[in-house]
């Protein structure tokens, strides 16, 4: 059959999966997933969570076509010092947050990981300030403790 670049013979079974497995690496998701490639550039490392220090507080103006100062945290994460932006979630959140501050991060559940919502880079939320849950804090449920 002139044309034809596919063995289809009566034991062509191998040849054709083997074939099959070659396109798959043009697919980029399988690419990524395959060479872990987000666990190679991810601050946290694959990990769910990560404690980081507190650097200083940033008011970051969201996207278009909203209008507002978004309270972030820059922190710098223990585990391998590189320093990140968090979401501060919550009204009057910043007022609990000091700098040296000990918090828990997490992803702020943005699609494919990234950035969410009108927040431009801020793939992160904090979630806990020196081992207190921060929407405990913010309800007045518990006292943030002096470090």
């Amino acid at each position: 059959m002139p044309g034809s670049k596919s063995p289809k013979g009566m034991f062509a079974a191998r040849k054709l999966r083997e074939k099959r497995k070659k396109f798959r690496w043009s697919d980029i998701y399988y690419k990524r997933r395959l060479l872990q490639l987000k666990k190679k550039v991810d601050p946290l490392e694959g990990a769910p969570m990560a404690r980081g220090i507190v650097v200083e507080k940033v008011g970051i103006e969201s996207r278009q076509p909203n209008s507002a100062v978004r309270k972030c945290v820059r922190v710098q994460l223990i585990k391998n010092g590189k320093i990140v932006t968090a979401f501060l979630p919550g009204d009057g959140a910043l007022l609990f947050v000091n700098e040296h501050d000990e918090v828990v991060i997490e992803g702020i559940g943005g699609p494919e990981g990234r950035a969410y919502g009108d927040l431009p880079g801020v793939r992160w939320k904090v979630i806990k300030v020196n081992g207190v849950s921060l929407k405990e804090i913010l309800r007045g449920r518990k006292q943030k403790p002096i470090r």
